[in-house]
């Protein structure tokens, strides 16, 4: 029998070259197991990440609870609830939707200074008012003024 020597390696396949790679850069198979657990722990930590921002969006207590909320943004915290917006086929929601205000804002951002149930009569009405009082205004302050001149001509200390 003829002695062994020692043989030329055979050359490596594609497949072989990869595996190589792959091993090198900790994904071959004995890597299995820590990859498993990274995996495991990357779903545990975006299942409670998700979670926490579900219980955020619906919170009826709100988000860090802890701290007391000043009374400023307690007074205007109505102006960032989130709206709910009717189904486009549901003519009735759309009807009362549209009663309420419709799209003053979104659900995103402050509603602006819209009160509920007011049509545009009443807008009207509201706005004639203002000016009305601010024209009452203007006119209460220069009768006021052309008395206190009246009185300082005639010699009288007013102020």
């Amino acid at each position: 029998m003829p002695r062994k020597r020692f043989q030329e390696p055979q050359p490596k396949t594609g497949v072989q070259h990869a595996q190589d790679f792959l091993r090198k850069i900790g994904l071959g198979k004995e890597n299995y197991y820590f990859w498993k657990q990274i995996g495991k722990a990357l779903v545990c930590t975006y299942a409670v990440m998700g979670a926490v921002w579900w219980y955020n969006e619906t919170s009826p207590l709100g988000w860090w609870t802890l701290k007391p909320k000043p009374k400023e943004e307690k007074e205007l915290a109505h102006l960032y609830e989130r709206r709910m917006f009717p189904y486009p086929g549901d003519e009735e929601a759309m009807q009362e939707f549209i009663a309420k205000g419709g799209m003053i804002g979104t659900s995103i951002g402050p509603k602006g200074a819209a009160e509920d149930d007011k049509d545009e009569s009443d807008y009207k009405k509201e706005m004639k008012d203002k000016k009305f009082e601010q024209e009452a205004q203007k006119l209460w302050i220069r009768m006021r003024n052309e008395v206190i001149a009246e009185f300082k001509e005639k010699g009288f200390d007013v102020e």
